[in-house]
């Protein structure tokens, strides 16, 4: 677990273009009051972002993920519960409204807790 913990911090660090901006739209609870981490470890692997309340696991992909081992990994987070919603980083950097259209309609219908009962607006914190 050392290893996927380390790895995700790796990754944090050097997001794209495409993970950053879905980052700035999903982080402190932007949508629809979810709470989402990035980069972060789901047994042995490390998804791109995950919505552990609603058991959503989104990732972006450039043309580097059409593989044998991302239907193996898929499979895999399935089998543990979880819903893996893929999208290509153009779709997100060109049709943002678009895949939040779609993350929102999957995290409303699949989701076994309701939201944040009030998300706070443009992302702001609590204070503390």
């Amino acid at each position: 677990m050392a290893h996927e913990v380390a790895f995700a911090r790796k990754l944090r660090r050097n997001q794209t273009d495409a993970e950053r901006e879905l980052w700035f739209r999903l982080r402190d609870r932007r949508l629809g009051g979810f709470k989402f981490r990035r980069q972060a470890p789901v047994d042995r692997y490390v998804v791109d972002f995950v919505c552990a309340d609603a058991r959503l696991v989104i990732e972006l992909d450039g043309g580097q993920h059409a593989t044998m081992d991302e239907t193996n990994r898929k499979a895999a987070l399935e089998s543990m519960g979880f819903l893996v919603l893929r999208f290509w980083n153009d779709d997100v950097l060109q049709n943002m409204n678009g895949v939040l259209e779609t993350i929102a309609s999957v995290l409303n219908k699949h989701s076994p807790y309701p939201p944040h009962p009030n998300p706070l607006p443009n992302g702001e914190r609590e204070q503390r």
